[in-house]
C-alpha cells in the first residue's frame, strides 16, 4: 500500500509540472491556470510596438500607422505616424488618466467620462478599450465550460466575470488555443447580457519565447453595417528600458 501512494503522489507531480504554461496545458486545466496564461503571452514589463490600425469604412478603407511604449498596464504613450491628417497626434495612459494632443490645435484634452466610450480614430476601437488593456486576472474571475474546435483547431472555452464595477465589459467568453495559448475569439457583453464587441485573432506570431496576437479584428456590434476594424502588429519588443520621461504631458508636445 506504502508503494502504492508513493506511486500516485509521482503521478500527481507529474500532472502539476505539466501544467505549466510554458507550453501546452494538459487536461483541462483551471480557470486561474488559463487566464495567467493568457496575460503571461499578452502582458510584460515594457513592450514597444509599430502598428498599423485599418479601418474598414462603407466605401473604402484608411490605415493609421502608430508607434506605442508601454510599461506594464498603468502606462502608455502612443505616437500616430501617417497618414498625414493623423501624424503628429499623441496619446498618453498614466493609471486612470488617459489624454490626447492634436497638433492641428496644439491643445492637450483630457478624455473621460462618457467621452471614453467614443470612437477612437473612427475605428470600432473607443478610448476606454485603450484604457482598459489590464491583466485578465486582476480585472476578472473565470470557469472553464468545455472545450471546442474553432477554425480546426482545439480551444479552450473561457467564461470571464468581473471582479469589480465600472468596467466596459463585465463579462467576456473567450475561445483559448490550447497551444497558443491565447483568446483567439472573444465576445465581449454589457451586465444585461447585450453582444457589445467581438474580437478575432487572424494570425499570430512567436516573439521572444511567446506567442502574441499579429492580427486582431475588432467589430463594434451596435453598429450597423459595421465592417470590422483590423490591427496588425508590425514590430514589438518586450522588457526593455523605456525612460520615465515618456509618459509626461511635455512629451505630448515634443
Amino acid at each position: 500500500m506504502r508503494r502504492r501512494h508513493i506511486i500516485l503522489a509521482v503521478l500527481a507531480v507529474t500532472v502539476t509540472v505539466s501544467r505549466a504554461w510554458g507550453g501546452q496545458l494538459e487536461d483541462t486545466p483551471t480557470a486561474e491556470e488559463l487566464i495567467k496564461a493568457m496575460d503571461a503571452n499578452l502582458t510584460a514589463k515594457t513592450q514597444i510596438l509599430t502598428s498599423r490600425m485599418v479601418v474598414h469604412g462603407r466605401r473604402s478603407s484608411r490605415t493609421i500607422v502608430s508607434k506605442s511604449w508601454i510599461v506594464g498596464t498603468d502606462k502608455a504613450f502612443t505616437e500616430y505616424l501617417a497618414p498625414p491628417r493623423e501624424a503628429g497626434t499623441k496619446m498618453l495612459k498614466v493609471g486612470n488618466q488617459l489624454r490626447t494632443y492634436s497638433p492641428q490645435t496644439d491643445r492637450i484634452i483630457q478624455i473621460s467620462g462618457h467621452m471614453l466610450r467614443q470612437s477612437l480614430m473612427g475605428s470600432d476601437l473607443s478610448y476606454q478599450d485603450m484604457m482598459e488593456d489590464q491583466e485578465f486576472l486582476s480585472a476578472y474571475e473565470g470557469v472553464v465550460e468545455g472545450s471546442e474546435l474553432l477554425n480546426g483547431r482545439d480551444s479552450w472555452i473561457l467564461i470571464l466575470t468581473a471582479r469589480e464595477t465600472g468596467l466596459a465589459y463585465p463579462l467576456r467568453k473567450a475561445w483559448v488555443d490550447k497551444e497558443w495559448l491565447l483568446p483567439m475569439r472573444e465576445e465581449l457583453y454589457a451586465k444585461s447580457g447585450k453582444l457589445l464587441k467581438s474580437v478575432q485573432v487572424r494570425d499570430v506570431m512567436e516573439v521572444e519565447g511567446r506567442w502574441y496576437p499579429k492580427v486582431w479584428v475588432f467589430k463594434d456590434e451596435l453598429k450597423r453595417n459595421s465592417r470590422g476594424t483590423e490591427w496588425i502588429v508590425d514590430e514589438i519588443t518586450f522588457d526593455v528600458p523605456i525612460p520615465d520621461s515618456r509618459f509626461t504631458k511635455a512629451a505630448l508636445r515634443k
